[in-house]
């Protein structure tokens, strides 16, 4: 998992950031606003750009990520963008150790908790989510709706595309169904440069597939209530056909088992 992302090194060309953001943003501060919000770690933060665009509208930010390729990127985009927020290497289940507690919320963004593969380090992960956070402290995470991805064996994500003057990248993905319940996610990376040469590279990495019902009872397990699931970031419910993420929303009860 870790040299996938070390060595992803076109993932600020992969995404775009301003439309992301500009999509994603108003629904996590609802979030936080409404919880009173004032410190937050966003985990798994890759190169650092949800964390930097809060810190910019005054939150508190620390981001963590297992990948040191990730949080260099991320401490160099700070650099570039002048604000203050702190980058660790931690990775899920090692939290409290790096960064310590009291943190008033939690962010999970971008489909990172189906990195943790089994139900133990599942259980460990989350319990180490629930000790960084404050008691009533902000749980959000977002994953893809894997409940459509297994009913319909969806394999081929949209294709994404960057330009830099003569230079074109494009993104493809796509999963295999491995025959344990995982799925290997593969993204081949096309770039075409100013002598009109493509090249091409391929890196992968497996996932888990965590099902709604799976997710939400981890985490009312692990000391989160009462959960609250959406479909996507304009808040609307979540719906097991056809949503296309699966964002669950609750905050840590005042003690943990």
């Amino acid at each position: 998992m870790i040299r996938l992302y070390d060595d992803f090194c076109d993932y600020d060309r992969f995404i775009n950031w301003e439309r992301r953001l500009a999509h994603e943003l108003p629904f996590i501060e609802r979030q936080l606003t409404s919880s009173g919000v004032e410190r937050v770690l966003d985990v798994a933060c890759g190169t650092g750009k949800h964390a930097i665009a809060l810190a910019q509208h005054g939150y508190k930010v620390v981001g963590t990520d297992l990948s040191a390729g990730m949080i260099e990127r991320a401490r160099e985009n700070t650099a570039a963008e002048r604000v203050q927020a702190r980058f660790v290497v931690a990775g899920f289940g090692g939290l409290v150790p790096e960064v310590g507690t009291g943190f008033d919320a939690l962010l999970c963004m971008g489909n990172s908790l189906p990195h943790v593969l089994t139900t133990e380090a599942l259980r460990a992960t989350l319990a180490d989510f629930a000790a960084v956070l404050e008691p009533g402290g902000l749980l959000l995470i977002q994953n893809r709706n894997f409940d459509a991805v297994m009913a319909g064996c969806v394999r081929w994500m949209t294709p994404r595309t960057h330009r830099e003057g003569k230079h074109e990248w494009l993104f493809l993905r796509f999963y295999d169904f491995n025959q344990d319940g995982t799925l290997t996610f593969n993204v081949v990376t096309l770039q075409h440069d100013a002598t009109e040469r493509w090249t091409q590279r391929t890196q992968e990495t497996t996932l888990r597939p965590w099902l709604h019902d799976e997710l939400t009872s981890a985490v009312t397990a692990a000391g989160f209530g009462p959960v609250v699931c959406y479909g996507d970031v304009t808040g609307a419910p979540f719906d097991a056909e056809s949503s296309g993420n699966l964002i669950v929303v609750a905050q840590r009860t005042v003690r943990t088992p």
